[in-house]
């Protein structure tokens, strides 16, 4: 099969013909039909999150499956599917206390999933390595769906559209009437946006450097854009609001820099989340005395606070009700050889979520 291979830190990705591995009793081996590209991937590929190289990069993916190991119960050749890079087992202790999205299995995330001509074991991103043409995961990975969305549409629920719709929904429980603040308005960023708006959410507040991010925010629920090159965006927030700060502010930027200008905009009481992915090495700069004295909520948000059995379907029916728009979300459709250029069309700000189809 054909996969875009990182074999260096910071270098351009390389296709290359590689063989998976062999399939096991619980494995299901998928046909890639479309994988977002994600930040998290040009983290991986920038060496700012170390993982094994030579890898296949790519977490973000819907697919058809066409072959299922001996064991497999939970999905059937034919299915639909997105995968998950962080499933729930069902019997650990985070999956048994409601936080599955904290299950204590890796699934394969570190072990070989293809071998190159000469031998060479291939790693995949977090047990997924979706930049391929196939994808060969644990079951639990494979969640079914029921969907007649295009897979570009698709694959976007398996990273973005969970991580930020859950952030409001179920990390920082966004309540209606409130006022939000969104730091970042990628994917991401906007999945949050249309999450505190179906949350009821009374005013959101669209932060990003990039004009045309802004303008999708709006169209997307954002009732203030602020360009925070252009303006004090702590002080737009407090002056909106009577000086008090916004109920509710996400940080999707994934900087320590953007998280501290999120706790000086969160009222007293108010809820801070950080649902960036940051540099592992990055450090927090922020008053102890006033977390203590301002009863202010900091809270970290890993994939949405999600349930993937329970999540991707409720995604779905937002959207096919017509209450979430993930279509807006694909600013282009790519194919494999066009991903070293989707990641220049990040950096520059182009997009908002390129798609390998």
């Amino acid at each position: 099969m054909r996969a875009a291979l990182l074999l260096d830190y910071d270098t351009p990705l390389v296709l290359d013909d590689v063989t998976p591995t062999a399939l096991g009793e619980h494995d299901v081996r998928v046909r890639v039909d479309a994988s977002g590209v994600c930040h998290s991937d040009l983290s991986v590929l920038q060496g700012k999150v170390k993982m094994p190289v030579p890898t296949i990069l790519g977490h973000e993916g819907t697919g058809t499956v066409v072959e299922v190991g001996s064991g497999v119960r939970r999905a059937k050749v034919g299915d639909r599917v997105i995968v998950s890079f962080h499933p729930k087992c069902g019997t650990c202790w985070y999956c048994r206390h409601d936080h599955p999205n904290h299950c204590e299995h890796d699934f394969g995330a570190t072990v070989a999933h293809a071998h190159r001509h000469d031998g060479t074991g291939v790693m995949a991103m977090l047990g997924l390595g979706t930049f391929a043409e196939e994808v060969t995961v644990h079951e639990f990975q494979a969640v079914p769906v029921r969907s007649d969305l295009p897979p570009e549409q698709l694959a976007l629920i398996g990273c973005a559209v969970t991580t930020g719709l859950g952030a409001a929904l179920n990390t920082a429980r966004v309540q209606p009437g409130s006022v939000v603040v969104v730091i970042g308005c990628g994917g991401v960023g906007q999945a949050v946006i249309q999450g505190a708006r179906i949350a009821g959410a009374a005013r959101i507040f669209a932060i990003d450097p990039v004009a045309s991010k802004r303008e999708q925010a709006a169209a997307f629920g954002a009732t203030d854009l602020v360009d925070p090159d252009g303006a004090d965006a702590v002080a737009a927030v407090r002056e909106a609001t009577g000086g008090r700060g916004a109920d509710y502010v996400f940080e999707v930027a994934g900087l320590a820099t953007t998280l501290a200008s999120a706790f000086k905009a969160a009222r007293k009481g108010g809820t801070v989340t950080m649902v960036g992915m940051p540099n592992p090495e990055a450090k927090l700069d922020l008053s102890a005395f006033r977390l203590f004295s301002e009863e202010k909520r900091l809270l970290g948000c890993w994939y949405g606070s999600a349930n993937v059995d329970r999540d991707f379907q409720r995604c779905l029916d937002l959207v096919e009700a017509g209450r979430l728009d993930v279509g807006a979300l694909v600013s282009r459709k790519i194919g494999l050889g066009d991903l070293n250029d989707a990641f220049r069309a990040m950096l520059d700000g182009e997009v908002i979520r390129s798609v390998v189809v």
